[in-house]
């Protein structure tokens, strides 16, 4: 039974993603949408994201509009070092201090700054070992900052039980044709 699922993926501009009425965003925000109900079928309590642009905060959103309908559901942050979002413009930093104004719990793995690469393995390590599976918008023929958690997680599932999902490009293209159909009828 997966309780929780870490969520990560791309960040925007990986996807060619430069602001929020790219027409992507709703095919990647109705992607997770299904995930997560199917999920929540099966006993999801909780989605743990790391707060990055992208994918992450996407998710968070979805979380946001579902807890209407499911209000059990809950979502945390749990960043890699304190104030991560402190050279973002100002339009990010407000995405992301309305979705960590909404979550039901905000941490830092290492509950200090920016120091150097190694928080962001430490966060990645953290949430996985402290999550039942991983939901990852990532596919194999466009490599990205994804592939580096998936690492991590692949390694630590050979020892544990631990679940893989994607939602990868052949997934998102069958997603916007029923969102393409359901506007036809």
């Amino acid at each position: 039974m997966i309780q929780t699922i870490f969520v990560t993926g791309y960040k925007p501009h990986e996807l060619g993603i430069f602001n929020n009425s790219h027409p992507g965003i709703p095919i990647i925000k109705k992607a997770l949408e299904n995930e997560f109900r199917t999920l929540l079928d099966d006993g999801l309590e909780w989605i743990v994201i790391s707060g990055q642009l992208g994918v992450e905060t996407w998710a968070a959103e979805v979380v946001i509009e579902m807890k209407r309908e499911y209000p059990n559901l809950k979502y945390s942050i749990i960043t890699p070092f304190l104030d991560q979002e402190k050279n973002w413009n100002e339009q990010k930093q407000q995405t992301y201090y309305l979705i960590k104004s909404q979550a039901d719990f905000v941490t830092s793995v290492t509950k200090r700054p920016y120091e150097a690469p190694w928080q962001f393995i430490e966060k990645d390590k953290f949430i996985i070992q402290n999550t039942d599976a991983i939901l990852l918008v990532y596919d194999e023929e466009n490599e990205g900052s994804p592939k580096y958690v998936l690492r991590t997680a692949e390694k630590y599932a050979d020892q544990h039980n631990y679940e893989i999902m994607k939602i990868n490009a052949y997934d998102l293209q069958v997603v916007a044709e029923e969102m393409q159909r359901d506007t036809w009828e």
